[in-house]
């Protein structure tokens, strides 16, 4: 049977057994410690408590004004000790809020509110106050994802549960464990919308879990909801690749899902989603997967927001003699970490602890312009003549090649038989051309011009 896919892609080993037939396990910081930082998606936020302040689980602690703000809530109740910056994934240091626990349950959430029966308006305010961003790893604000501009009708939700990162099991798991509220959150969100038609799109090394979704689908008699396979292969999982392979509708360039009439959400999205109504419970918690073979049992947990996870070991979290690598999400999109004493946060959707074997130590040698990096970019993208215009300082040419297109899957360096750092490269590219970008924007405005991107 040809199932649903898009060209390009690869095929790294899954690794997925590692972890996939363990339940989501709920487990603490051994030092009822949390450091949770300020700002986790959507435009920067502000602290709103100080230090010394007694906090409740579940409310406020940081926030912002702009459009694009999503708060950030205490994720224990306890007492502020210190606001100053951490390390974070990406290795980078940002500002948090280091909570530490006075041993009750006290929390702070919102009244349950029926979405189906307020007005569109309420029902976006109650998702923008509970904290909800994408949870698949861009973080985006979901209050504004779903507040779609009428001239932009939306006729398809997409539930993205392809998982298709090696290691990572965290969304299977949720559509074992947590299909109830994930149709839920699906049948929010197209009541939001106003889409007629949902699709929960389950990669095929996932189908088993395919019957136990439609029998929840059918108990709930949601009708309008459908079960998709899709062909295993990364990045499959893709917002823009997943709607092409689905949909047959290719997102343009510099456009949103939105744009095509799509909209598509994270399943753990979905699930908080659910509970920011029913239980008036802010995004507070999330579940990840614990993998890679310097684990002596691989896990799938799920800890408050904030935890440091080198807390969790070796009580929770027990490893192997000869670590060589830890990653903050995937091995294809996520961030090699100085060490495991970094939070997880809203969007953080495992982490790995790797050995040699599961490392490429293979130092990096000229390009040799073999054109597999064009082969397997989902995107159509020229990696090749990006990398060449990056290195030439010609960020014009990377960006006409396709540069700002780039979802830095990866797909690219794992291919590369000279094992460039492709994605490394991109990053760096794209931060250049934003910065040339911004004083562009600086320049014109001090003409009081009116700025115009063609003229970067």
């Amino acid at each position: 049977m040809n199932l649903p896919t898009f060209s390009g892609g690869i095929h790294p080993p899954e690794n997925k057994h590692l972890s996939s037939a363990y339940a989501i396990e709920d487990a603490m910081p051994s030092t009822k410690t949390v450091a949770i930082p300020v700002t986790q998606g959507g435009a920067a936020n502000v602290p709103c408590v100080t230090v010394g302040n007694s906090v409740a689980k579940g409310q406020i602690i940081a926030d912002g004004t702009g459009a694009f703000s999503v708060p950030v809530h205490a994720s224990i109740a306890g007492i502020v000790k210190k606001i100053e910056p951490r390390l974070v994934t990406g290795n980078t240091e940002s500002l948090c809020v280091i909570i530490e626990a006075d041993g009750t349950e006290r929390t702070n959430y919102l009244e349950p509110l029926n979405p189906f029966e307020c007005d569109k308006t309420t029902a976006i305010d109650r998702i923008r106050l509970c904290g909800i961003v994408g949870m698949g790893g861009a973080a985006f604000p979901t209050h504004v994802k779903l507040n779609v501009p009428s001239e932009k009708p939306i006729d398809c939700i997409i539930a993205n549960a392809a998982e298709c990162e090696p290691y990572l099991t965290i969304d299977e798991r949720s559509l074992i464990e947590e299909a109830e509220k994930i149709i839920d959150g699906l049948s929010i969100s197209m009541h939001l919308t106003g889409a007629k038609r949902a699709i929960i799109a389950v990669e095929n090394n996932k189908s088993y879990t395919t019957e136990h979704l439609k029998n929840i689908i059918a108990k709930s008699e949601k009708q309008n909801i459908e079960v998709q396979l899709v062909e295993t292969k990364y990045p499959q999982g893709g917002e823009k690749v997943l709607i092409k392979a689905i949909l047959g509708r290719e997102v343009p360039s510099k456009k949103l899902p939105a744009d095509v009439g799509c909209v598509v959400q994270n399943v753990g999205t979905l699930i908080a989603i659910s509970d920011a109504f029913r239980l008036g419970k802010p995004l507070v918690d999330r579940a990840l997967t614990i993998s890679g073979s310097g684990c002596e049992v691989a896990k799938n947990l799920r800890v408050p927001i904030g935890t440091l996870i080198g807390d969790l070991i070796p009580e929770v979290i027990k490893l192997n003699p000869g670590v060589k690598k830890i990653i903050s999400g995937g091995p294809m999109m996520g961030f090699s970490m100085l060490n495991a004493m970094f939070p997880v946060q809203k969007n953080t959707s495992g982490v790995l602890f790797l050995m040699e074997k599961e490392v490429s130590l293979l130092a990096e040698t000229p390009c040799i312009g073999c054109g597999n990096c064009i082969n397997s970019c989902p995107c159509g993208l020229t990696p090749v003549m990006m990398l060449r215009s990056i290195k030439a300082e010609d960020i014009d040419s990377a960006k006409k090649y396709g540069l700002m297109d780039c979802m830095e899957c990866g797909s690219c360096s794992f291919v590369c038989p000279a094992k460039v750092r492709l994605v490394q490269y991109f990053r760096l590219g794209k931060i250049k051309a934003c910065a040339a970008m911004e004083k562009a924007k600086a320049q014109i405005s001090a003409k009081k011009e009116p700025f115009n991107e063609c003229t970067i």
